[in-house]
């Protein structure tokens, strides 16, 4: 796996200020009159993000998933029929049961134009009878991840497919959130549903297990959902609360089935809680960010901590030893501290050396050394960077450069800090976490006292 963001200050991510800790659970429900027609976009939009990945995964499930395509096809095309013909005829009264009767109309359409199998037609008939139950729709997504996160398809084209698919999100959100053109997205989806489609489906077993090789691509997808939509690498929000969503509630799917709820996902879920439970606390009333050691501790959300601490008890219960458990005991002994001065920071670079030895990587070398810095002073910290710096790709990260500004800054060196808070408004960030390091510009050519690390 890879890692969670960095610990330091300088890394700290802000959320969108519109997006609260019950983001995190829910998704929001919309009334809009059905005799109010200008507000059908608006009706249209909130759907697609609540029943696109819902219709879609009960259309897979029925026609295979190597009809994946097919089944985006026919609700994208009937989410675009509702556009033009609610806007004149009006909103009927259960918006969701259009949209599966037209995209059941349209599939048997297509069915029976390629001679699909009369049982399948059946089927495709039945699923839209009458309206799923929650459990079978929870099936119907688990189903579709599963598919999405086939073992023969390379890592980035899962979590591109996933997102498309399994999420709802469009090629330029997926662009934006994996930090990559739309073109190199379109074409990793493309790819994506051409292999699967020549693949062999075993049928989705909810009793059964995930094979080793399917249920560690699953959790690589959930760690970089989650890791994406609470760190945005790029852009104007630091945070994109759908992402975070996201990755909690597959998560939690898949640990609602005992023969998938192991260890390593109860670790990978009790630190994605954990995390989570900071956001409501990383932002102030004028939307600059608050770092960990200015947070106000009282605003975490206290419902997401206690799933987090109960997730991560039992993710301890048995032998078992992976990098999720160790950034679950990360982000644990960070939420047992009463404040951030009483954090214990020797047992957090213990956690870091461990790491390093589990899944060693240059992120993981970086949260080292500030685990270091905080531990046993500035120099050792700034001695530790100064020895990482080799790594070509710490180079290139907003992170590192914006990190050793502010340990030079705390040693004085006012000169190398702004050099170094400099270049990291040279490498990519984004706009909340540039704005923190301008003003640490501001303030050390100002000759402030060091802000807290």
């Amino acid at each position: 796996m890879t890692e969670r963001p960095s610990d330091a200050d300088a890394a700290e991510r802000v959320p969108d200020p519109a997006i609260d800790a019950g983001a995190v659970q829910r998704m929001p429900e919309l009334a809009i009159d059905a005799d109010a027609p200008e507000r059908v976009p608006e009706l249209v939009e909130h759907l697609f993000r609540r029943e696109h990945a819902r219709l879609v995964a009960g259309l897979v499930r029925v026609l295979g998933p190597e009809r994946l395509e097919l089944a985006e096809d026919v609700v994208q095309d009937a989410l675009h029929r509702a556009l033009r013909t609610w806007s004149v005829a009006g909103i009927p009264d259960d918006p969701t049961a259009w949209l599966l009767t037209v995209a059941r109309n349209r599939a048997l359409d297509v069915a029976r134009r390629e001679r699909v199998a009369r049982e399948r037609a059946e089927r495709l008939a039945r699923w839209s009878a009458e309206p799923a139950a929650r459990a079978e729709q929870d099936l119907d997504a688990l189903h579709l991840v599963a598919a999405c996160c086939h073992p023969a398809l390379p890592i980035e084209a899962r979590v591109a497919l996933t997102l498309k698919t399994a999420s709802g999100f469009g090629v330029a959100e997926i662009a934006r959130a994996l930090c990559t053109s739309e073109d190199a997205v379109a074409q990793r989806i493309l790819r994506a549903k051409q292999r699967l489609a020549g693949l062999d489906h075993a049928a989705f077993d909810p009793e059964a297990p995930l094979e080793p090789a399917r249920r560690a691509a699953v959790l690589e997808v959930l760690y970089l959902l989650f890791n994406e939509g609470h760190s945005a690498t790029t852009g104007d929000a630091q945070v994109r609360g759908e992402l975070v969503h996201e990755a909690l509630r597959l998560g939690r799917l898949f640990a609602r089935r005992p023969a998938d709820a192991t260890a390593e996902l109860e670790a990978l879920l009790a630190l994605q809680l954990f995390l989570a439970a900071r956001l409501p606390a990383r932002v102030d009333a004028e939307g600059d960010v608050v770092t960990l050691a200015r947070q106000d501790r009282a605003r975490w959300d206290r419902a997401l901590l206690a799933e987090a601490w109960t997730r991560f008890e039992r993710a301890c219960a048995g032998d078992e030893l992976t990098s999720a458990h160790v950034e679950a005991a990360i982000a644990a002994a960070h939420a047992a501290a009463p404040s951030y001065a009483a954090t214990d920071w020797r047992a957090i670079l213990e956690q870091y050396d461990l790491l390093a030895r589990l899944a060693p990587s240059p992120v993981v070398a970086l949260n080292r050394a500030v685990a270091l810095a905080k531990a046993h002073g500035i120099a050792a910290g700034l001695a530790e960077l100064d020895r990482i710096a080799a790594d070509e790709l710490l180079e290139l990260l907003f992170t590192y450069h914006a990190t050793r500004g502010l340990f030079l800054w705390h040693a004085g060196r006012r000169g190398d800090a702004l050099d170094a808070c400099r270049r990291a408004l040279a490498a990519d960030g984004n706009a909340p976490e540039r704005a923190l390091v301008a003003r640490r510009i501001e303030s050390i050519e100002r000759g402030d006292e060091p802000e807290p690390f």
